[in-house]
């Protein structure tokens, strides 16, 4: 078993003239007998997982923070001591144990947004489609459709534009609109993602480490 000490929290009581109240999540307080004995049951339980979850993720971003720190101490290592680097020009590395049983992956991944050069793009698209009419099948109006609508964030679907991107048409609008779509996205930022993997013999499959809580 692994040594692992909770957090503290508040227990979300008050002693108020020798009765005790539960906070009722709308700023004021309730006796504690008026609440229902599941409801108070749910309230232990909450704050018992929580008290366990504020220090994982504390230790989880002390993890992140020295994965990083160890690998740049790493690479500057390797820079001054043998003129050498790893990793490709956007940043993407892979690090391994001699006996090739444990494994780090470093990934950089742009973030991607698209300008007002996509309006361009539906317009040549849905041209094409208007004209081709009977001869355009329901799944490729169905692409066009769904890739230019936006969710509740206003974003539009990143896997379809690039989906899109691949369809092939001897139309030159059809060629116009995909590079309006190439001409509209711009790189707004990126982001580093560390995977660890292992496995158990040199010709085993790898397996990932898994630390993400949504996928344990």
């Amino acid at each position: 078993m692994t040594e692992f000490t909770p957090a503290p929290i508040p227990d979300g009581r008050k002693v108020i003239e020798g009765n005790t109240y539960m906070g009722d999540g709308k700023g004021g307080w309730q006796p504690v007998e008026t609440i229902k004995a599941q409801h108070r049951l749910e309230d232990e339980v909450v704050r018992k997982i929580i008290s366990y979850g504020l220090p994982l993720s504390e230790q989880v971003s002390r993890f992140k923070e020295h994965t990083f720190d160890d690998i740049g101490g790493f690479e500057a290592l390797l820079a001054q001591e043998y003129d050498a680097k790893i990793g490709g020009r956007k940043g993407n590395k892979t690090l391994m144990t001699v006996d090739g049983l444990y494994m780090i992956k470093v990934a950089v991944s742009d973030r991607i947004d698209f300008g007002p050069e996509m309006q361009v793009a539906k317009d040549l698209f849905d041209e094409c489609l208007n004209e081709w009419s009977a001869d355009a099948r329901a799944e490729l109006r169905g692409l066009v459709t769904d890739a230019f609508s936006t969710d509740k964030e206003g974003k539009i679907n990143r896997a379809l534009i690039f989906l899109l991107l691949r369809r092939e048409s001897d139309d030159p609008r059809w060629k116009r609109g995909q590079d309006a779509i190439r001409d509209a996205m711009r790189v707004v930022g990126s982001k580093t993602y560390v995977r660890c993997y292992q496995r158990t013999a040199h010709d085993a499959p790898w397996e990932a480490i898994t630390i993400d809580l949504a996928k344990a």
